[in-house]
């Protein structure tokens, strides 16, 4: 298969052709101001589909163990700061998350935890700088967090059905427009079992509940133009 090419086995489908719960959604906001994607809007019970990548776009989730290691710290902190965790994909070298928002808090501070805990605990079986025969190569830092990510992350506020489907469908393809798999069901780690079949895979998909659904669905505001 030509990289960067979708196989022609595989072409994106909405939620509900995926046997998905329909979403409840009202109404679409409406878009009339361009926005700075670093600059955060929280507090208005929207989604948010978050990006954020490796040092320096370096492949340091490109094996199997560092992802699974992604995903099991990913979900302790959804546990314990009590996020909805809506849609994934782990690439090698970076991240797509569907969330939304922790009660009380935003998702900078929960992503934070999530950045330094997978940080700490890759280089403690990596011993920081060193460098296994199969493993990442990790810079030199004096933080848990630095020199594993790139400062920030990108944030797009969701805040309609379509906007969901299409962040869903964009992590979903990736693997596959990166020339890593033929197919999305290939690639575990990303959420498209739990939408195309039910499945659970490695790390469990919350349901988009009354509450976020209504929020979502609630009042018309700006919001920022999408990003990649």
């Amino acid at each position: 298969m030509e990289t960067g090419s979708i196989s022609s086995r595989y072409s994106p489908r909405g939620v509900s052709d995926l046997g998905a719960a329909p979403l409840r959604f009202s109404r679409v906001r409406i878009l009339t101001l361009m926005r700075n994607p670093l600059k955060r809007y929280y507090g208005q019970g929207d989604l948010h589909f978050v990006t954020f990548s490796c040092y320096r776009r370096r492949p340091l989730l490109g094996t199997v163990r560092s992802r699974i290691c992604f995903l099991k710290i990913l979900d302790q902190v959804r546990s314990k700061r009590s996020f909805l965790l809506l849609g994934f994909v782990v690439m090698p070298e970076h991240v797509h998350l569907l969330v939304s928002e922790p009660p009380g808090s935003n998702p900078s501070i929960a992503l934070q935890v999530v950045k330094q805990e997978v940080s700490r605990r890759l280089r403690e079986k990596h011993r920081l700088s060193s460098e296994t025969q199969d493993g990442p190569k990790f810079a030199e830092a004096r933080t848990a967090e630095e020199h594993f990510w790139q400062r920030r992350f990108y944030d797009f506020n969701v805040w309609s059905e379509k906007k969901f489907r299409e962040k869903l469908e964009y992590m979903h393809a990736n693997p596959v427009k990166r020339g890593l798999v033929e197919h999305p069901k290939d690639w575990p780690w990303s959420s498209w079992g739990h939408y195309a079949l039910g499945e659970t895979g490695l790390i469990r998909v919350d349901s988009l509940d009354d509450r976020v659904a209504e929020n979502l669905s609630a009042g018309m505001r700006k919001s920022q133009n999408p990003h990649p």
